[in-house]
């Protein structure tokens, strides 16, 4: 049976690391193009002037437009060959990485990922997701290989405001729920192999470290200041869940996500967010232990993390609006099939109510 993990090249964390961006750009080129939404370019670009003045490298940037598309994603790339650029750095969030680690696939040259909040794991992985113009999810990219360096600096992400860390660790909730299924199932990860033991075992320390540290952590970036538990949650966050999602395999809980995504008051609200919620549903699915269950509860409601349909601003939650949700989370290809035993639409339906009632609901049936 084959087996893949999959992983950056390197990993680098640690308080003001992004002043040495320069040692990692230069391993691979001279002319960066910086993908980055201009907010979180401002908010550092200290860092990037005084990594400049060190000499060896320079930046270009060609704007972004804040939604990773394939339109941006083809506009961008074109950009860096005209500027003959040999390097891509993604710098801010998400869709920012995703839409520059994209770019990197197609051009066939290293990629350099700066994450400024620990809000996804997608800084370690090679995939991308692709929405539309109106921000619904499209599609899933997968590149040729992860990123050659994710570079984190702690102190940048401190500062940042706490809801992105917390919807980080919505997402991270998922990982070892789901990589579990894809374990129970034998079914395949990103790489088209199943898991390793040392991707599962990952995905396990990512949960441990959420349960043990999540609050801590919380607190240590209310007050903006870098603390050990904030270390390892922004570890858990992007790395350990980084790598657990992807070498472990994504099942019910991102295909709820995905599904949720065609209802437009949950556009105001963080994938991790959505992730959080589509993890209860998932565990309804797999009809998870009443103590498991009782113990992501109250670990989301800890942290503000939503439990219930109301907390993602989905007040109607007739079977009109909900059941094309449920079918969009079963659609073909997605990976919701990798659940250890058949999921339909209405399974789906079904679960994503129970959630939602054991959450708390708020919403209006009917």
């Amino acid at each position: 049976m084959r087996k893949i993990l999959t992983s950056p090249s390197k990993y680098v964390q640690g308080k003001d690391e992004l002043y040495n961006i320069g040692d990692y750009v230069t391993i691979y080129g001279r002319k960066a193009l910086l993908v980055a939404h201009k907010d979180d370019q401002a908010r550092v670009q200290d860092y990037l002037d005084k990594a400049v003045a060190k000499g060896g490298f320079e930046f270009v940037t060609g704007g972004f437009g804040g939604e990773c598309t394939l339109k941006e994603i083809g506009r961008l790339e074109q950009f860096a060959a005209a500027e003959g650029c040999d390097v891509i750095v993604g710098l801010g969030g998400g869709k920012a990485l995703d839409t520059a680690k994209a770019i990197a696939n197609r051009a066939r040259i290293a990629i350099i990922v700066v994450p400024t909040i620990a809000a996804t794991d997608a800084p370690c992985s090679g995939s991308s997701v692709i929405y539309s113009e109106h921000g619904e999810f499209e599609s899933y990219l997968y590149a040729r290989q992860n990123p050659n360096v994710v570079l984190v600096d702690t102190g940048i992400i401190a500062n940042a405001p706490t809801r992105f860390l917390v919807a980080g660790m919505g997402d991270a909730l998922s990982t070892f729920f789901e990589a579990r299924s894809c374990v129970r199932g034998f079914t395949y990860n990103n790489s088209g192999a199943v898991s390793t033991k040392a991707a599962m075992e990952l995905a396990r320390l990512c949960y441990e470290t959420l349960l043990e540290d999540g609050l801590k952590a919380k607190a240590a970036n209310d007050s903006k200041v870098v603390t050990q538990a904030l270390e390892n949650i922004i570890e858990t966050n992007i790395l350990l869940s980084g790598l657990g999602f992807e070498s472990g395999g994504l099942a019910a809980a991102h295909a709820v996500h995905n599904g949720l995504t065609i209802l437009e008051e949950t556009h105001h609200y963080y994938h991790g967010e959505k992730v959080a919620f589509g993890t209860l549903v998932h565990m309804v699915l797999e009809n998870a232990p009443q103590e498991e269950l009782d113990t992501v509860l109250g670990f989301c409601k800890s942290l503000g993390l939503p439990t219930c349909l109301k907390d993602l601003g989905v007040t109607d939650i007739s079977e009109a609006r909900l059941m094309p949700v449920a079918e969009r989370a079963c659609a073909e290809g997605e990976s919701i099939h990798n659940m250890p035993f058949p999921v339909t639409k209405n399974d789906v339906y079904a679960a994503i109510l129970a959630a939602d009632r054991l959450g708390g609901s708020g919403g209006e049936a009917r």
